[in-house]
């Protein structure tokens, strides 16, 4: 089994022992993406709304690194450090996301640095076979 790497190319700060994404046999696997310069590596404290807006759009830097959209997304995992945010974050997340949408589990979980948001994605790379 063949692993390829896909980085985000904005990122220059180390924030951990993981690659932003993996290909293997046509799917796209994306680490947990938050709100983070991606130039320190520091978190970036705003609104929920604020803070999934980023975080999704570094997810979509590394779909496109990888050669997917959002459109290509069939999963995500949702942290959410409030689950009383749920109808702001998932108003942002809406915007992303169209058509038909990735199947989704959502969690309040305990997320480091005081982050609101982390998100994880599956997608198909398109023509893969």
């Amino acid at each position: 089994m063949a692993l390829t790497r896909v980085s985000n190319p904005n990122r220059q700060a180390s924030t951990g022992a993981y690659s932003d994404g993996i290909i293997v046999d046509g799917w796209l696997y994306v680490s947990g993406q938050g709100p983070m310069d991606l130039e320190t590596g520091n978190a970036i404290s705003g609104t929920i709304e604020e803070e999934v807006r980023l975080t999704l759009r570094h997810l979509g830097e590394v779909l496109e690194a990888g050669g997917c959209t959002y459109a290509d997304v069939v999963r995500c995992t949702v942290h959410l450090a409030d689950i009383n945010d749920f109808d702001r974050y998932n108003v942002v997340y809406q915007e992303f996301f169209k058509g038909v949408l990735p199947t989704r589990t959502t969690v309040q979980s305990v997320l480091g640095l005081g982050i609101k948001v982390e998100i994880d994605a599956i997608a198909r790379i398109p023509g893969a076979k």
